[in-house]
């Protein structure tokens, strides 16, 4: 047993200190080729789709630090299996260590942004946590036969060894961290200094109601990147190209030195499930990216934009959608300040109408004018449609679900959307007794929600509340339920509630 038990230790503490090593060493040259953050990546990118509408509902935006745990615990259980071979075939250590490196190394370098490089961080680790595994074992010789009568185990000696290299791992998790920080304060001083020219064209003066605009700092954020990309200004360049007479590149100060618009405009997730939380508005600043498709002169027959972001994601735009007049735009502001990091500093593209996985890339670094027969971007890869406009939807806010209210006056309230349609009807259902209209609140434009109200004088008892919007096209919500896959929940949101 006492073998098992340091078996099992050293195969964890090997494998801590060289994942702890490969990632300081990610760190500090490429962040997104550490092994944790490489193999989380391609299991985003496997997982079946069910699987990711589950995480993102049930975890929302903690979905990616439960991957991240769950990648450590299935990584401690496998080296702790390890560790146990190794006590009595020290080769089972080295082929172990040497598996992990590979399958971290392969993970990197399939992700889409990859270079050679990428694979060294989790090459040196594995050779490390080999090492590790050999000193430890060696250290409490003859540990092969520990269990075994007339044998001693060097329980001091072992315990000596372990506790350096807990120590070592500790030092090199802080020297992560610390790197870290430093890269993120870097890239924040570097968006603080950038300085928002006016926009030539703004939107108009708004005030809505309480709640009309999303704070910046609880807008939500769904996408597939582990860690957030860290961009220099100072590199980083813009590049349009493809299907285009005239290919283009922009600096972040040359895209600046454009006219830019100011709107306000609503951003829906696909992911979004009946009455969920991944909507938000904002007013947007940015550059019009119709007159830059005109300048760089799409050629006849492209019909899809697909845009890339730094660390490899790409979302597909069809063309005619951003050629159409509407303010589609490479943000550069949100809420009168830059673009925050976890939002997609220092440019992020926008297109009103269109879920964010089909106008709405993070991070961008490259357009390039193509055809969808030639490309499927990542979303359409996974079976998503292509197109992606946003569905006619509306929300209760107010009461929240399962609330308990007085007798009397009730406020009920909450938001609707059809961006680029616009919605003209709310309507209210309160215990199947048929549809009453509600009171819509004035709203800037067509591309962003509507806020509603109905007074209700509630009656004692348990109440269900359900509400449907009809846009200006004439076309009412849809009343039969559907999972976000493949393009957009439908479903009215109905909730529960009891008065006193």
């Amino acid at each position: 047993m006492r073998g098992i038990t340091m078996g099992a230790a050293s195969g964890i503490l090997a494998a801590a200190f060289g994942v702890a090593a490969a990632e300081l060493l990610a760190a500090a040259t490429r962040p997104q080729a550490g092994p944790l953050t490489a193999v989380g990546g391609a299991l985003i990118d496997a997982a079946p789709t069910p699987i990711k509408e589950f995480a993102v509902r049930t975890f929302g935006t903690h979905d990616k630090p439960m991957l991240l745990a769950g990648i450590v615990l299935v990584l401690a259980l496998l080296t702790a299996v390890v560790g146990v071979l190794a006590v009595r075939w020290r080769a089972a250590g080295i082929a172990g260590a040497a598996l992990l490196g590979v399958v971290g190394a392969t993970a990197a370098l399939t992700r889409p942004a990859a270079t050679a490089i990428d694979a060294v961080p989790a090459l040196m680790g594995a050779a490390i946590s080999g090492v590790v595994l050999w000193v430890l074992l060696r250290s409490g010789s003859p540990f092969t036969v520990a269990d075994s009568p007339g044998t001693e185990f060097d329980r001091r000696a072992f315990l000596r060894a372990a506790t350096l290299f807990a120590g070592s791992t500790a030092a090199a998790a802080g020297g992560v961290y610390g790197v870290r920080q430093v890269r993120g304060n870097a890239a924040s001083s570097s968006r603080s200094a950038v300085r928002l020219p006016a926009a030539a064209d703004p939107a108009k003066p708004f005030s809505g109601g309480a709640g009309f605009y999303t704070a910046t700092d609880t807008f939500y954020r769904v996408d597939t990147a582990l860690t957030i990309p860290r961009i220099n200004l100072d590199t980083w360049r813009l590049r349009i190209h493809g299907m285009v007479d005239n290919e283009m590149g922009f600096s972040f100060a040359e895209l600046l030195d454009r006219p830019l618009i100011e709107r306000d405009i609503t951003l829906n997730c696909v992911s979004n499930e009946v009455g969920g939380p991944y909507a938000g508005t904002a007013r947007w600043l940015g550059v019009p990216l119709a007159p830059l498709l005109r300048e760089a002169g799409v050629r006849a027959g492209a019909d899809q934009v697909v845009a890339r972001s730094v660390e490899g994601m790409t979302i597909g735009t069809p063309i005619d959608l951003l050629l159409d007049g509407r303010d589609a735009m490479l943000v550069v502001g949100m809420n009168g300040e830059p673009l925050p990091l976890v939002n997609g500093f220092p440019v992020r593209m926008l297109t009103p109408g269109l879920y964010g996985y089909a106008g709405a890339c993070k991070w961008l670094t490259e357009l390039e004018v193509t055809t969808f027969d030639a490309f499927d971007a990542y979303w359409v890869e996974r079976g998503w449609a292509a197109r992606g406009p946003v569905k006619t939807a509306s929300r209760i806010d107010q009461p929240k679900p399962f609330a308990q209210l007085a007798a009397g006056a009730v406020t009920v309230a909450g938001v609707a959307w059809a961006q680029q349609r616009g919605i003209s009807k709310v309507e209210i259902n309160i215990d199947g007794a048929g549809w009453t209209e509600a009171e819509l609140l004035p709203s800037p434009s067509i591309d962003t929600w509507v806020q509603w109200r109905y007074r209700w004088s509630a009656p004692s008892g348990p109440h269900s509340l359900s509400v449907r919007a009809t846009d200006r096209t004439g076309q009412v919500q849809i009343a039969d339920r559907a999972t976000p896959y493949p393009d957009g929940a439908t479903g009215l949101h109905t909730i529960s509630v009891t008065v006193a």
